[in-house]
């Protein structure tokens, strides 16, 4: 088994992250998750992992979460999750996923070495 990173090229974060990865030799898998949005199932699999509630993956400052209105918003964990698989950029980044299932999400990049 691989480790997934859910990256985007365009990001500094994840491609620091990603470096780590290949420095230690850790069979990867990218996915560049803009454009293979993970599911809702796969989203709740990642929060369970990192220990955190779904608004702790949302980047805030991105024009759809202001055009939605999510920072005032109340949602259950289910539509939090919708929303992230719905709008993929959306979800921070970058985040590894071990072979086990332990994730860790790379702010800062250093975070992934606990993985390793």
């Amino acid at each position: 088994m691989n480790y997934v990173i859910w990256h985007d090229p365009r990001c500094s974060k994840s491609r620091a992250t990603l470096a780590i990865l290949e420095e230690a030799g850790a069979a990867t898998q990218v996915r560049r998750y803009r454009d293979d949005p993970p599911t809702a199932a796969e989203l709740d699999a990642v929060l369970e992992a990192l220990c955190v509630p779904p608004v702790a993956l949302v980047r805030m400052g991105e024009q759809i979460a202001k055009d939605l209105g999510l920072a005032e918003a109340e949602l259950s964990r289910g539509e939090w999750l919708n929303v992230m698989a719905k709008h993929p950029v959306l979800i921070e980044r970058p985040v590894v996923i071990a072979p086990d299932g332990r994730a860790a999400l790379g702010r800062p990049p250093e975070n992934v070495r606990a993985l390793l």
